[in-house]
């Protein structure tokens, strides 16, 4: 769901290389004393950046990848198990090391990790002024601090993951620019709703905010949503599964947990679903004034058997609200797929999401420019 120098004297060529490699070195060490954030330079310039631990994340394991497409796995105390981190780095970041990069967090959809190579999209590789981060989201996290920390699934602080240790622990790493105008997070299906529960909870982080196909609409007058969210917890797809590992099989979220686990009771009665409403992206639109926004969807073909046909309802619920608060956005409805590339059906499916982020990247990049220059 989300995957993609100078020259010496001519007449002292000696002297001149002496002096650049101790001017080399007189500057990463001032760098090093001044600018204690600002990553070592990798021995492998073909392999990943070395990365440092730091806020609450331990690496478990060497990073995998290249060097411009790699894995970080980490562990922390705010959720149970390892965890993988997908960096996508523009081509130049290795030879231009002056320069910093915007950054766009990208959440994964239910049932996916960070692992699967498919996530970095080709538009995401192709980004040339962005750094993208694919952060493990848990195959049905769903970017929240579960209400219950006591199931069978352990710590589940997703959101003090995300926002209190994985964006400093890539500032730190990484010549990014730290501050909001340099940062977006976007994400699909499961991930659209992160990406607005993180942008509409933490506004003094992001200035740019999509989502894809996403699960917008909490609300009790969603209540397939409420459903699907519900489905994950109690895992009741498991048993489709059959012989598939847990990997393997898009059904199969990990221990059955209650359905009260992450916002509480999901039944409207007596008002007890208030964590939910209180959850919804609907209702907290305004907290986006001044984001740049971007709404994706299709229509599922009208079939309510494809989540993509809620998914609409849930976008057209989002367009709604911003319209009636006067926010500009960019909103896509691309029906049935088609025209929209050669691999989207208008359905719940990759190929959709992969032609989104041919649209979105290149107006991403140009909003993270004009923000740069402003």
């Amino acid at each position: 769901m989300a995957h993609n120098s100078p020259g010496t004297s001519p007449t002292r060529p000696l002297l001149s290389a002496r002096l650049l490699r101790a001017a080399a070195a007189v500057f990463a060490l001032v760098t090093a004393v001044l600018l204690p954030g600002t990553p070592p330079v990798h021995a492998d310039p073909q392999g990943p950046p070395a990365m440092t631990d730091g806020s609450g994340l331990t690496q478990v394991s060497a990073a995998t990848g290249t060097a411009t497409n790699f894995v970080v796995t980490v562990s922390t105390p705010e959720v149970a198990g390892e965890h993988r981190i997908r960096i996508l780095l523009p081509a130049d970041y290795a030879a231009d090391p002056a320069r910093r990069y915007p950054v766009l967090y990208f959440l994964h959809g239910a049932s996916d990790d960070p692992g699967n190579p498919a996530l970095a999209y080709p538009a995401l590789t192709a980004a040339q002024s962005m750094i993208t981060v694919i952060p493990d989201g848990g195959r049905r996290g769903w970017y929240a601090n579960w209400l219950d920390q006591k199931t069978a699934a352990g710590a589940q602080n997703w959101e003090n993951f995300h926002i209190n240790q994985v964006i400093p622990f890539i500032d730190a790493n990484l010549r990014t620019v730290t501050g909001k105008q340099g940062r977006a997070v976007a994400g699909l299906s499961m991930g659209g709703f992160g990406a607005l529960h993180y942008a509409q909870r933490h506004p003094g982080l992001f200035s740019q905010v999509a989502t894809l196909s996403g699960a917008n609409d909490l609300s009790r007058n969603h209540a397939v949503i409420r459903a699907a969210v519900v489905a994950t917890l109690t895992n009741v797809g498991a048993p489709l599964c059959g012989s598939s590992s847990a990997s393997a099989c898009n059904l199969e979220f990990g221990p059955a947990v209650s359905s009260d686990a992450v916002f509480g009771t999901p039944y409207p009665v007596f008002d007890a679903d208030w964590r939910w409403n209180a959850a919804d992206p609907i209702a907290h639109m305004a907290a986006l004034d001044g984001m740049g926004i971007a709404v994706y969807t299709g229509t599922g073909n009208s079939n309510p058997a494809d989540f993509e046909f809620w998914a609409e309802s849930a976008a057209r619920h989002t367009k709604v609200r911003l319209d009636a608060l006067g926010f500009p956005y960019h909103y896509v409805n691309y029906g049935n797929g088609s025209g929209w590339g050669d691999s989207c059906q208008g359905g719940h499916t990759s190929g959709c999401w992969s032609q989104d982020l041919v649209d979105y990247v290149p107006r991403l990049e140009a909003a993270f420019a004009a923000g740069a220059a402003a």
